[in-house]
């Protein structure tokens, strides 16, 4: 009688649980479709994971990307009799009722399936705040748990289940963690690993391998342990795995960490209007942090990887010199008298803008107080080139901490297949962690220095027909004060090693970089040609009608300046960057396609004339160095422009091979801090090494197949301008004599 009340009020309190008295279950449709968030996957064109967007770092596998003995520790260690019951294990309820409950024997254990464990993943566990709620709370679950077993196959279950782990380090999900912890696949992860994940399960934090390596070692073994007792692991395995030390390969999938984090961070930013812009079939507004897409880049993870450690390289090298050189002189670089230039409240000011001083201004701290704490020895960490991981820990004065940061240099370095406008590397800075300021594509642009010159050169040959041979005086040119040229007083460039007399061809005007060549070209095409040229070309910054343009002063950043010098190396066509071929949605959907843009901004032939005197710069000019074997030691046949600014401010170097255009630029975040010699400043010292040294690993890599042989295809329609020297004077000398001849 007894037996049979409580069994009809167990089953009366199931019914009404059911129906939603004591709380809301899952809905049929919930059921159906269970919702967990998934991370947007970013792919790089050669198929590697390049990163993640996420709230939840999520990626769920299939089923046969899992190894069988993954699922064998699982149900090994968490539910032993998975396959026989049906969501809800007879035996744990009866422990749990007459032991944990009624006679209140806690340490006997909730008794949760993993189907029940599943439901409180996916729909979450509310917090009981007594043992009724508790109870009330586990009963629902195995209702949940009973639902799922009908609606889903135990393979389902199972992969759901490893979907909705969570871990540490913003790991959600098995695969996530296997990428985290071990940086592979979870397709290959071996019995002892599996063990690891299975094992972190029951606390993740607790069992945690990057801190607690002894702890998570025991719970590992004792979970192959668990295995071996279920029959899964012979006595041989069982001995060999529980004796495996605990290897990790620990790669926390960071936004700031990794590589590619510049170009991750403005795909991030451009993904956000990308969605505003391009809603779902239904309307909705995609979720780039939860919607599982995938972006497929253009980005090649191999030569991210070259153009990354060739940054590095040399970097570390020029800070040296950079530092070197500043060492002992009574001036800090923003304070050096350098032609009156100078900026020595830069330090100030860049204090007051620091959260440090913001907070103690907002908590009331005078200045004096500020200034106090600015001033006093604290342990910090710090970036620097001492170290792989760049990260110093170090004790210096908040104050000096600011000087350091400023003097520091940074790279912008950006390839592209000029063909195709694909972006194949994108480096932004030294470290995102510590610099978040994106040098490929900031919100604007440094001045380009001489790389700007053949625009002028392009517009003047396309208008004039000047040979490359064609010779003019290297004597200063003067541009009058009015309306003509935007002047309010004469102006007349300057050679940088002034420099001045005889006869100089375009040729050796490019490839000197002589700027009375530049300034006599302009004068005879007119800025607005080359401001229309510059732009159609790629230049989307702000070129001001001013002749002093001429000489690179223009703000452009090394995105559009790549692209711009796509047109060279394409035949005079222009191909707009892309880094996006594709989107997917979560279940391979393709929702957007980006094919690549094409503008004719020049004829071939005049593109064929640029070349030709581009190559003139690397083999005769101010690119030589690249031919050194300690900035790469390059042979192949490559065009290219060296840039310096203004004081030495800027570095550029813009490089092109026939598959390959890519640019650089060097400097420090604050234009005024710079080396006071054009011999360590100029762009062939600062920026071009890393062009040679990128280029040095890319031609080692045959499976990328940039061809070391590859040559610039020659121009083969009708000539109407000749770039052989002899022939073009002696067409020169025949026309003389044939006007002379006429004349007399």
């Amino acid at each position: 009688m007894i037996i049979g009340g409580g069994v009809l009020f167990v089953a009366l309190f199931i019914t009404l649980l059911s129906l939603g008295v004591f709380g809301k279950l899952p809905s049929f449709e919930e059921l159906e479709n269970p919702q967990s968030n998934l991370a947007t996957q970013i792919l790089t064109s050669d198929g590697e994971l390049l990163g993640r967007f996420y709230r939840e770092n999520r990626t769920n596998a299939s089923f046969k990307e899992i190894p069988p003995h993954l699922i064998d520790a699982l149900v090994s260690t968490e539910d032993r009799r998975f396959y026989e019951h049906s969501g809800i294990d007879a035996k744990s309820i009866m422990r749990v009722i007459f032991k944990t409950i009624l006679l209140r024997q806690e340490e006997s254990g909730g008794g949760s399936t993993l189907t029940q464990q599943l439901a409180k993943n996916l729909y979450g566990r509310p917090v009981a705040s007594n043992k009724f709620q508790l109870g009330l709370i586990k009963f629902k679950e195995w209702i949940t748990a009973a639902k799922l077993e009908r609606r889903y196959t135990k393979e389902e279950i199972i992969v759901m289940y490893l979907n909705t782990v969570s871990y540490v380090y913003d790991a959600s999900g098995v695969k996530t963690a296997a990428k985290t912890f071990f940086n592979k696949p979870v397709s290959q992860l071996s019995v002892e690993e599996s063990a690891v994940l299975v094992g972190m399960v029951q606390n993740p934090s607790y069992f945690n391998p990057v801190r607690f390596p002894e702890r998570c070692l025991s719970r590992r073994n004792l979970v192959l342990g668990e295995m071996h007792e279920a029959g899964k692991l012979n006595d041989a395995d069982y001995e060999k795995a529980k004796n495996t030390p605990l290897q990790l390969d620990f790669k926390r999938q960071d936004h700031k960490a990794g590589s590619g984090t510049y170009f991750r961070e403005y795909l991030r930013q451009w993904l956000a209007d990308w969605v505003e812009e391009n809603p779902k079939p239904d309307g909705g507004k995609w979720d780039i942090y939860k919607d599982g897409l995938k972006i497929y880049t253009t980005i090649d993870s191999r030569m991210q990887a070259y153009a990354e450690s060739a940054s590095q390289e040399w970097l570390s090298k020029l800070q040296t010199q950079f530092d070197n050189h500043w060492k002992g002189n009574k001036y800090e670089p923003w304070a050096y008298p350098y032609k009156g230039r100078t900026n020595p409240e830069l330090i100030d000011r860049a204090l007051k803008q620091t959260d440090r001083y913001r907070s103690m201004k907002k908590a009331g701290k005078s200045e004096e107080e500020i200034l106090k704490a600015f001033n006093t020895p604290d342990t910090m960490t710090v970036f620097s080139w001492k170290n792989p991981t760049h990260d110093l820990d170090t004790v210096m004065t908040p104050y000096d901490s600011i000087k350091y940061v400023k003097k520091l240099l940074h790279p912008g370095f950006m390839a592209m297949d000029p063909h195709t406008g694909a972006i194949k590397a994108w480096v932004g800075g030294i470290d995102m962690r510590y610099f978040q300021l994106d040098h490929v594509k900031p919100a604007q642009g440094r001045q380009v220095g001489s790389t700007f010159k053949p625009f002028v050169y392009t517009a003047a040959i396309a208008d004039k027909g000047f040979s490359p041979c064609y010779q003019i005086p290297n004597l200063p040119v003067t541009f009058e004060k009015g309306e003509k040229w935007g002047l309010l007083n004469d102006w007349t460039p300057k050679n940088s090693d002034g420099e001045y007399g005889g006869m100089l061809t375009l040729s050796a005007g490019l490839g000197k970089s002589v700027n009375t060549v530049t300034a006599f070209l302009l004068r005879e095409v007119g800025i607005q040609p080359v401001i229309d040229l510059s732009k159609n070309m790629g230049v989307e910054s702000e070129i001001p009608y001013q002749p002093s343009i001429c000489l690179g002063t223009p703000e452009v950043t090394v995105y559009e300046m790549t692209a711009a010098y796509s047109a060279f190396a394409n035949k005079g066509v222009a191909v707009r960057p892309i880094f996006v071929s594709r989107i997917e949605d979560k279940n391979g959907n393709i929702i957007a396609e980006f094919p690549p843009k094409r503008v004719e901004v020049m004829r071939e032939e005049v593109s064929a004339v640029m070349i030709d005197m581009l190559k003139y710069v690397v083999n005769n000019g101010t690119g030589q160095r690249i031919r050194r074997p300690e900035y790469g030691g390059i042979t192949s046949e490559i065009a290219g422009k060296t840039g310096t600014t203004q004081e030495n401010t800027d570095g550029w170097f813009m490089g092109m091979t026939p598959q390959l255009v890519c640019g650089t630029w060097v400097g420090a975040d604050d234009p005024v801090v710079h080396f006071r010699s054009t011999a360590l400043g100029q762009g062939a010292n600062m920026a071009l090494p890393i062009y040679g040294l990128f280029l040095k690993r890319v031609y080692a890599d045959k499976s990328l197949g940039i061809d070391p042989n590859a040559r610039f295809e020659p121009y083969t329609g009708t000539k109407t301008i000749e770039l052989d020297c002899g022939k073009y004077y002696e067409n020169q000398r025949n026309d003389y004599q044939d006007l002379m001849e006429g004349y007399n």
